[in-house]
């Protein structure tokens, strides 16, 4: 099975953290050279000093928050360089009953979610054709099988990232670019210590107690590591996933109750 992704340029979002770098660790270690993406240029520097032989890697600052911004970064990238890989991955919206999100929390998380991705995928796009090969991959949550208690917003923008990936991968499949999208269950990653904090403040219980109820809707009985959630994101980005377009593929231990 072709693993390999030497000569291979891999663009990765919010990577410098959690499952983004996770997922930049791997690609590396593949051989990729991995272009970090975020908002946060201290924690990109020292992201890149955990990959692979940091020195093939770079990284571009822009805030997600900004479109504009982030058009402006990665058309300059591309002007000089090739992508192969781009691994769409943001933080996720606040946690919350939709019916309490204020109209403008959609707006932004819209903005950083879909638009961001769509205007990363409209400016990769070209090189993939030009090289014959094109691996987009979104990590978005397994909320877009069965909505997750308290995550409004997120549940509905995640939704929305999935039609528009599957949209996607209808449309660029015949140039040899796969659009896929990785559902991460609870992994831990300071988002999950955010929301397990918020539900132990709300329901004035430890943290204990509320990890302790999501372990056991969880059939393996424990949480993912971000590094497991970044191994199913490399299959996706190699040439042995080369046939594996357009699907949604939960990584959480099985907890999603869905087919």
């Amino acid at each position: 099975m072709n693993l390999s992704l030497t000569g291979k340029t891999a663009v990765i979002c919010g990577s410098t953290q959690g499952i983004g770098l996770a997922c930049a660790i791997e690609l590396a270690s593949l051989g990729a050279r991995c272009v970090l993406m975020s908002r946060n240029e201290e924690a990109l520097i020292e992201a890149v000093q955990e990959l692979d032989t940091p020195h093939l890697h770079r990284f571009l600052v822009a805030d997600f928050s900004k479109p504009d911004e982030v058009k402006t970064v990665i058309d300059d990238f591309i002007k000089n360089n090739e992508v192969h890989i781009l691994i769409n991955n943001t933080g996720g919206p606040s946690a919350g009953p939709i019916f309490e999100a204020k109209e403008e929390s959609f707006i932004h998380a819209f903005n950083q979610h879909v638009i961001c991705n769509h205007i990363l995928v409209k400016a990769v796009t070209p090189s993939m054709k030009k090289a014959g090969y094109g691996r987009i991959i979104n990590i978005i949550s397994t909320s877009v099988k069965i909505p997750l208690k308290n995550l409004g917003v997120s549940n509905t923008i995640r939704g929305a990232v999935a039609s528009w990936a599957k949209t996607m991968a209808n449309e660029l499949g015949e140039f040899n670019i796969t659009v896929n999208n990785v559902l991460p269950g609870f992994t831990k990653t300071k988002r999950l210590e955010s929301l397990v904090m918020n539900i132990a403040t709300a329901k004035h219980i430890t943290t204990d107690e509320v990890e302790a109820g999501m372990i056991t809707e969880i059939p393996m009985k424990r949480f993912g590591e971000a590094a497991e959630i970044a191994a199913v994101a490399a299959f996706l980005a190699s040439p042995a996933a080369s046939y594996v377009n357009g699907v949604s593929i939960a990584a959480d231990g099985g907890r999603t109750g869905s087919l």
